[in-house]
């Protein structure tokens, strides 16, 4: 693949010079929906799929990108003075975001560069593939430009204010972050207050972890994500009233229960309810992991899946049909909505054995009752953004 994306950018730009090639994962939350901007806990994995770029120095301040999964915009060209996001920019606002959020920080660019990128994670999908092309960006930046003082962790922060503040999407920091810092194997046990985090070996016990997509396409920044981070916010305010918190992901659910009266919107309080419960749920699941609990596990992805329909609202008829076909074939452990939500996929803990029963059950019923095709991928556990060799 690399080789390949190399050849193709030297054909666009021209040989020579040093050119790099890096690699920045999707990734797939196993629990933990809608509490990283909370002050909760998160459970996301890298995946093996993601966004490749190759890059290059230039000589002047302008800055050329390419898509490969959008060849008919041909080479888009931009320059250090242009760095303002545009509808017609297109995919390039996140990229340009990033550069943008750097020199917001104190790092400042001489030279522009040359870029040419290829993503194999479905687009509109929710496995976050804006967040991998953000991290993707930040170490090419660090490679190209010798920001050795620019940690990993930093340049996850970067990508998530620049999504907020250049791209408009109020997103907390759980997306780029296990891009940034995944691990093979592992899911990370992250807390979104402090970013104090441990890896956590996910050992199936002969199942295997089933992504499916409902070709339900979402866009965060025009759907509802803003208007429920807004609601919680409103939620924690009133709070604030009666008890000392800093975030909703600071009460358990017997101390939510006791203070939940002082949200005077029924919305509002459903919101929170979900964010603090949701939290709680996740802690409870990697601790159930952690003992080889897999069934616990899913039935805590299940509840987790229900709380987010009803309570935070943020599924959607075809990916709830996924779910509740799922929920119906005895060999899946577990089955939720993935993601900010409005569309995207579903993840589910399947058995070996009955991973081809359950996506001939669950495709043959989701045609029928939609009329869609879902797509299915086994995915396995990938290691965090790297430099390709």
């Amino acid at each position: 693949m690399e080789q390949e994306l190399r050849k193709h950018f030297e054909e666009l730009y021209g040989a020579g010079g040093e050119i790099i090639s890096c690699f920045a994962p999707g990734r797939v939350n196993l629990i933990g929906e809608h509490t990283d901007y909370n002050g909760g806990h998160v459970f996301p994995c890298a995946l093996t799929i993601g966004t490749y770029g190759i890059a290059r120095k230039r000589e002047d301040r302008q800055i050329r990108f390419y898509s490969e999964n959008f060849k008919g915009k041909g080479v888009v060209e931009t320059s250090l003075e242009d760095l303002v996001p545009s509808d017609a920019a297109g995919w390039t606002n996140y990229p340009k975001g990033v550069v943008w959020a750097l020199e917001k920080k104190g790092y400042s660019f001489s030279q522009g560069f040359d870029m040419l990128i290829y993503g194999d994670i479905p687009n509109g999908s929710g496995l976050s593939s804006s967040a991998s092309l953000e991290v993707l960006t930040g170490l090419i930046l660090k490679e190209l430009y010798g920001l050795d003082d620019l940690t990993m962790t930093q340049i996850a922060l970067n990508g998530q204010y620049s999504e907020n503040n250049f791209n408009g999407c109020n997103c907390g920091i759980m997306d780029q972050f296990a891009s940034a810092m995944g691990k093979k194997d592992c899911a990370i046990f992250l807390d979104t207050n402090t970013l104090n985090y441990e890896y956590a070996p996910v050992k199936l016990d002969a199942a295997r972890i089933v992504i499916t997509n409902s070709k339900v396409k979402h866009s965060l920044v025009g759907s509802a994500y803003n208007d429920r981070r807004n609601e919680c916010e409103t939620a924690l305010k009133e709070l604030q009233r009666v008890c000392e918190i800093g975030s909703l992901g600071e009460l358990d659910e017997e101390q939510f229960e006791k203070v939940q009266s002082a949200i005077t919107s029924d919305i509002c309080r459903k919101r929170a309810k979900h964010a603090v419960y949701e939290n709680q749920r996740t802690i409870r699941a990697v601790k159930a992991l952690k003992e080889g609990k897999i069934e616990e596990f899913g039935q805590l992805m299940n509840a987790s899946h229900i709380s987010l329909r009803d309570d935070y609202e943020v599924s959607c008829e075809e990916i709830d049909i996924l779910v509740e076909e799922a929920w119906k074939i005895p060999g899946v452990l577990g089955s939720r909505i993935t993601g900010g939500g409005f569309g995207g996929c579903t993840v589910s803990i399947v058995k070996e054995e009955a991973v081809e029963e359950f996506q001939r059950k669950v495709g043959e019923e989701y045609k029928k009752k939609t009329g869609i095709d879902a797509e299915f991928y086994i995915v396995d556990i990938g290691d965090g953004a790297h430099v390709l060799a």
